[in-house]
């Protein structure tokens, strides 16, 4: 009697009075842009076209079978690393988090499922992959009719960065119980704020808006003053017009150089991912797109010869040379241990050739020989100097390059030999015939000897120590012993005219 007269009064039983628990609909994540800073399919070409550059005379035949196919096409021929991808970490733990409570996640995506699989078995947060296929390319309007078939009309959650010229996320967004936005651009957040279903937005840290000149290594066309070497030596730093020619064409080499850097940091982009300081740089953190330097760097090469044909033909000619094997130590030389330093040595002694050619003034033997030696000397330094920072990363299985760990007494061993070798030359030369007739006391440039012994050791000592973790031509603008020594240098040359 007393439990009906309570159902009468309309008290239900306490198991009916608990709300019903909705279940989270499914979030659907996007992949490129959103949970890592690049693009799978950028990545994956750049790194096809370095191990098997033949392949690029098959992108027409492949781009002629969709989207899709090339996808899959190249996807095939690659294997990128995971581990090393630079990562959205902010949206990947709330990712986790939101795993953890029991909600479904999708990852959705464009790039190919041999790309994508490797990814979400990597981050261990995804119930279901959907991605393209080889044969349907899932993106835009592909993409969006897939989730609505799979989940409905406004039956799940979608998070993109919302770029793409397709506005594939918009139109997802749309469809969209939710949006998440990760680190979208403005015209995208006021975009899809207008739909009225944006839930969560994740931002990076402020963009640095000097990324895309730090890009252009601008410390490393301190190089290029080599340029002005010829002039110098010669003694004919007066003269207005071969000065405007040796400015014309350290312009025209900076733009070379800078082009060359760019395509360098896109080969580069693996090596960069496991060095303790590479891996900030634009590209390989994923702070600036890929596209900047596929677009850009092939631009400033031809500018660069642009340029150099204003001065002359010839100059032209040297600037398509310094390109072309820019170009070919960063796909080829470089992995071919000693003739990467060859060459290196050899692009610094082009420099100065450079400037010989736009003031027609012809560098004596005695530079060359000094000019080689030395480069030599700081090309290896370079090698070894990296061999020692990866030595404290990777332990005895170090490398850099093509060089071992073991190879690094034999690399000491040369560069040393290689500079002290330009400090002979250097002293033969103020013994010879032609230091006399250029200098009026010509016996201060013995104090010349000693200093450069001096910079040469300290620069190899500081690699052995595993300090220099850059160039040892932009080490030596940033570091005080060095400037000091050449601030000497300079003095003592100017005070022996």
């Amino acid at each position: 009697m007393t439990n009906m007269a309570s159902n009468e009064r309309g008290v239900k039983p306490h198991s009916d009075s608990r709300p019903l628990e909705v279940p989270m609909p499914p979030l659907v994540v996007d992949l490129d842009g959103t949970l890592v800073r690049t693009d799978l399919l950028l990545e994956s070409v750049l790194v096809l076209i370095r191990e098997q550059p033949v392949c690029l005379l098959m992108f027409p035949i492949w781009l002629s079978g969709g989207r899709a196919d090339f996808k899959t096409q190249v996807a095939r021929r690659v294997c990128l690393q995971p581990a090393t991808l630079p990562w959205r970490t902010e949206f990947i733990a709330w990712l986790a988090g939101q795993h953890a409570v029991g909600r479904s996640i999708v990852l959705a995506t464009g790039s190919d499922i041999l790309l994508a699989r490797p990814v979400a078995d990597h981050l261990k947060l995804f119930d279901t992959v959907f991605a393209s296929d080889g044969i349907v390319n899932l993106t835009g309007k592909a993409k969006r009719d897939l989730l609505i078939n799979h989940f409905g009309m406004k039956g799940f959650d979608y998070a993109a960065d919302g770029g793409g010229v397709d506005q594939c996320d918009l139109l997802i967004w749309v469809v969209a119980r939710k949006a998440i936005l990760v680190n979208p651009g403005r015209r995208t957040t006021k975009a899809a704020l207008r739909l009225g279903s944006v839930e969560r937005t994740f931002h990076d840290t402020k963009p640095d808006v000097t990324l895309p000149l730090v890009a252009l290594r601008p410390t490393h066309w301190l190089k290029n003053l080599l340029v002005f070497v010829p002039l110098i030596a010669a003694h004919r730093f007066n003269s207005l017009v071969l000065l405007e020619s040796s400015l014309l064409a350290f312009v025209a080499l900076c733009c070379c150089a800078s082009g060359g850097y760019l395509l360098n940091d896109l080969a580069d982009l693996e090596s960069d991912r496991h060095h303790p300081t590479k891996r900030m740089r634009p590209f390989a953190s994923g702070d600036l797109s890929l596209s900047y330097a596929l677009i850009l760097g092939p631009a400033l090469l031809v500018l660069g010869c642009l340029l150099g044909a204003l001065v002359s033909w010839t100059l032209c000619a040297l600037m398509f040379l310094y390109s072309v094997m820019s170009l070919t130590y960063t796909f080829r030389f470089k992995k071919v241990a000693l003739l990467d330093v060859l060459v290196l040595a050899g692009l610094y002694t082009l420099r100065i050739l450079t400037g010989s050619v736009a003031t027609a003034i012809w560098p004596s033997h005695w530079l060359l020989a000094f000019s080689i030696f030395l480069f030599f000397s700081l090309a290896l330094v370079k090698r070894y100097s990296e061999l020692a920072i990866m030595r404290r990363v990777d332990g005895a299985s170090a490398k850099a390059r093509a060089y071992e760990l073991s190879d690094g007494e034999l690399l000491a061993a040369m560069g040393t030999a290689s500079g002290y070798l330009a400090v002979l030359v250097l002293a033969l030369y103020i013994t010879a015939d032609k230091a006399r007739a250029l200098y009026s006391r010509p016996e201060l440039l013995w104090l010349l000897c000693p200093l450069l012994l001096y910079w040469i050791s300290h620069v190899w000592l500081t690699a052995h120590r595993g300090s220099m973790s850059h160039d040892p031509v932009v080490f030596s603008t940033s570091d005080r012993t060095s400037r000091i020594l050449i601030l000497l240098i300079v003095v003592i040359s100017v005070l022996a005219l």
